[in-house]
């Protein structure tokens, strides 16, 4: 790399004051103009670059980021993907990025069919918020051609970088708080690879029981969703048991409202006869009228991770690269009651 002139490179050359050569430059009084010519002239033959310019030219270039989100993500009680966007787009104004959002619909997946903001070459690299079909994922890999990152979920087949939160760990602090609670006969509401995070809340969950001695039960794996749609579907998969627990874990907090409805239903209380906990921290007002107890995941800081790693990978600039998982917390509400082990 060439080296900066400097001012007194140019004053050496001249045989004149730093000075001189700063007032010249800047157009001060001071200087004759025959000798603010010759100096000028001096400037642009070294190629001097006023501090002003040098910073101008080395500050953080302004990128278009495209975020695809999934259209099944976007329910209309299920608008945690649209929070997570807004994160996502905070973060890149603040450091003069602009974002794209494009809905990508089930036929745009089945087709495999580009993106409109990559075909019109909008965007200078790709989030993904949500997993869409592997198929898809692997055209987009292969055919757009700018840096993709994944957020929310990562990809087990190809070697794409990814930020997420600790789902294992949260579900096993949320087993664990219900064993801590007296409860031993807990259940897991999910569908089983419907998405790696219903699964690593289910390994997590399936780690705590065996901590504590007890056996899985297959009866208390209850799905909640479609395997190939992602939806949830409450009236064909979301089932009670025969034999009731004393608590259910549920991958996210929009099944947990469907759960603790589906309890009323039946006649149970929440948390009186049975406690229900959560994933996210984040439900559509309205939806239950139990506040849940959940594991909060740092969305702001899974949006710093992810616009700061893309912007990394769009400048060609070395980063971490790889699955990035972001740890969140527990928040205690009002859907567990202790219960008194008997015997």
């Amino acid at each position: 790399m060439a080296k900066a002139v400097k001012l007194a490179d140019i004053a050496g050359q001249l045989g004149v004051s730093t000075v001189t050569v700063s007032k010249a430059l800047a157009g001060q009084k001071g200087v004759s103009e025959e000798l603010r010519e010759k100096i000028k002239t001096l400037a642009d033959e070294m190629g001097y670059k006023q501090p002003s310019a040098r910073r101008r030219e080395h500050a953080v270039k302004s990128y278009n980021i495209g975020v695809l989100i999934a259209e099944r993500w976007l329910d209309k009680y299920d608008s945690f993907y649209l929070q997570m966007y807004q994160q996502v787009a905070t973060r890149a104004v603040a450091k003069e990025c602009f974002t794209l959002m494009e809905v990508v619909s089930a036929q745009m997946e089945a087709a495999c069919e580009m993106p409109k903001l990559v075909q019109e070459q909008k965007a200078d690299g790709l989030i993904i918020i949500g997993r869409l079909t592997g198929e898809y994922l692997n055209f987009l890999n292969e055919k757009a051609k700018i840096p993709i990152l994944y957020m929310d979920f990562c990809d087990e087949k190809a070697d794409t970088d990814a930020v997420i939160s600790d789902s294992y760990y949260g579900a096993y602090r949320m087993t664990n708080y219900l064993f801590d609670m007296g409860h031993r006969e807990i259940a897991y509401v999910g569908t089983l690879l419907a998405t790696g995070s219903i699964t690593d809340r289910y390994l997590g969950y399936t780690k705590s029981l065996m901590e504590h001695g007890v056996a899985v039960r297959e009866d208390w794996m209850i799905p909640d969703r479609d395997i190939q749609t992602g939806k949830i579907d409450m009236d064909r998969l979301l089932q009670l048991p025969k034999e009731m627990p004393t608590a259910f874990v549920c991958n996210c907090d929009l099944t947990a409202s469907f759960l603790i409805r589906r309890l009323h239903e039946h006649g149970y209380r929440v948390p009186e006869d049975i406690s229900v906990v959560g994933y996210d921290n984040y439900l559509f007002p309205g939806l239950c009228d139990v506040a849940i107890t959940t594991y909060e995941v740092d969305m702001k800081e899974m949006a710093r991770q992810t616009v700061h790693t893309l912007i990394r990978k769009m400048a060609g600039e070395p980063y971490r690269q790889g699955i990035c998982i972001v740890e969140g917390h527990m928040v205690t509400k009002d859907s567990v009651k202790a219960r008194k082990n008997m015997g």
